[in-house]
């Protein structure tokens, strides 16, 4: 490996001169090559399909790579990954691009929306999922079996880059985080080789995907296991503005008492008044209540029922439901549009939270901040796999997520300070870990990436990543000004 390090230093140093001279950072040779050994298209720059190939979920966020590969199999991530290091060229993925936080503006995009391999083997309860698969697709096909994947609260996330940062659903407290749920993986190392990581291969690798997220290899498919769940009692409902404040102490209440069988979470909303929002809810200020339970539905009903009565639904039901529909009970949006969001975990709430909750948020209040969104955790989460993996914020009781008005000027500097200031408010309750998945569109902020994992965490993916990527084919994380 010290081998290839240092031939990849070198490119590193001749692609910077041939830039110097001819503006170009790889040879047309080098790309002919590419061209013709890819399955998949190959784009670069100022081709008129680049834009439509990098598209992010997040338009506030505009890819323009040098190169892009639309990757049809491991050989053709392998060919890119080995054309990236040949030229100096670092090596960016992109998948469903709900996790783009940051425009890419050098380097190779690998896409990989046509690694959409999909197979249920219902005897063993093992998917095989590739890295263009989205977990909508996963959860029909596991449906027909009767079986269910610990999936994400939007069926439209991708399977794959959700997963690497250990992934937090509707029924997380019943089940943990999604990536306990990981056989293996499929990876494309930094070296272009094709390798798999299991508890019996690679296994430090292994450990690193699951919940380490970034930074190790391009991930083309991963064997997940199932559960078998026909049908859980659950869904949402919607309140009123005025019955905020009862709804969310009835709700805070539950969480003390609540089993590890139920999960739930609450979200104020501020509903645009825009035409694509729905007439119930356009222009309004709400509270959503989600619920979901695994067990007699009667005992999901009676648990639910304080938060039921605690006001004046006028949107939604809870109930019994098959697992198929489980994306209903978050019921995200799934259009691209801009986006901005502060995640955070919590230590715990009380009272004085609620209090301090409501007074940021709560009716009649003027923030910026379209929804505020509290999961509570606990439960399975807390605990982890046989052999141990990557996952950051087990110890938390609750996640708390801002996400900011869709206007994409107050994106660089006035949501971030706002933020900042909430923070600051709600300090005396938040933890002192985060999640990956819940901090990645806020890197930049200084510390946030190193508190996402405790540090023996962070500092043993820090030594894979030195293992498998010493030369950061795959900088991560990808943000400017950031080692």
């Amino acid at each position: 490996m010290r081998g290839t390090a240092i031939l990849a230093i070198t490119a590193r140093l001749m692609s910077v001169a041939l830039a110097t001279v001819t503006g170009m950072t790889f040879s047309s040779e080098s790309f002919a090559e590419l061209v013709s050994t890819a399955s998949g298209p190959v784009f670069q720059r100022g081709d008129a399909a680049l834009p439509a190939e990098v598209a992010a979920q997040n338009t506030a966020v505009v890819h323009d790579p040098e190169i892009a590969v639309g990757a049809a199999g491991d050989a053709d991530v392998a060919a890119a990954v080995r054309f990236a290091v040949a030229n100096g060229l670092p090596v960016h993925v992109l998948a469903t691009g709900h996790g783009s936080a940051v425009p890419v503006t050098s380097g190779v995009i690998i896409t990989t929306s046509r690694l959409n391999e999909l197979s249920i083997d219902p005897e063993s309860a093992v998917a095989t999922i590739g890295a263009g698969n989205r977990w909508e697709s996963v959860v029909a096909a596991a449906a027909e079996h009767g079986l269910a994947p610990i999936t994400g609260a939007s069926g439209h996330v991708g399977c794959i880059g959700y997963t690497l940062g250990g992934g937090l659903g509707p029924l997380a407290r019943t089940f943990g985080f999604s990536s306990d749920y990981v056989r293996s993986f499929r990876v494309v190392t930094a070296e272009g080789e094709i390798v798999t990581a299991s508890a019996d291969e690679h296994p430090d690798l292994f450990w690193a995907l699951r919940g380490g997220k970034g930074g190790f290899g391009v991930v083309t498919s991963m064997e997940f296991g199932l559960v078998r769940l026909p049908s859980l009692y659950g869904g949402s409902l919607f309140y009123e503005e005025g019955d905020i404040p009862a709804v969310l102490r009835a709700w805070a209440s539950f969480t003390e008492i609540a089993p590890e069988e139920a999960t739930s979470s609450v979200a104020i909303v501020r509903f645009p008044p825009f035409d694509v929002i729905p007439e119930p809810l356009r222009g309004k200020t709400v509270i959503s209540a989600r619920f979901a339970y695994i067990g007699d539905p009667a005992e999901g009903e009676r648990l639910f029922q304080p938060i039921r009565d605690a006001g004046t639904a006028f949107l939604g039901r809870v109930g019994e439901m098959p697992a198929s529909e489980i994306s209903s009970i978050h019921n995200d949006p799934t259009d691209p549009g801009p986006s901005w969001d502060r995640g955070m975990l919590l230590s715990g709430i009380d009272g004085a939270f609620v209090d301090r909750f409501l007074a940021i948020f709560g009716p009649g209040r003027e923030v910026p901040m379209i929804a505020a969104e509290l999961r509570h955790l606990g439960g399975a989460t807390a605990r982890d796999v046989p052999g141990g993996s990557a996952v950051g914020g087990r110890a938390a009781a609750y996640s708390f997520v801002m996400i900011g008005a869709p206007d994409p000027s107050l994106f660089e500097a006035v949501l971030p300070q706002i933020a900042d200031g909430i923070t600051a408010q709600l300090s005396e309750w938040v933890s002192t870990e985060t999640n990956i998945n819940f901090s990645s569109g806020s890197l930049a902020v200084p510390g946030l990436f190193e508190e996402s994992w405790p540090s023996a965490i962070f500092d043993r993916l820090a030594e894979v990543r030195r293992q498998y990527d010493p030369t950061h084919v795959f900088p991560y994380p990808d943000f400017p000004d950031r080692d």
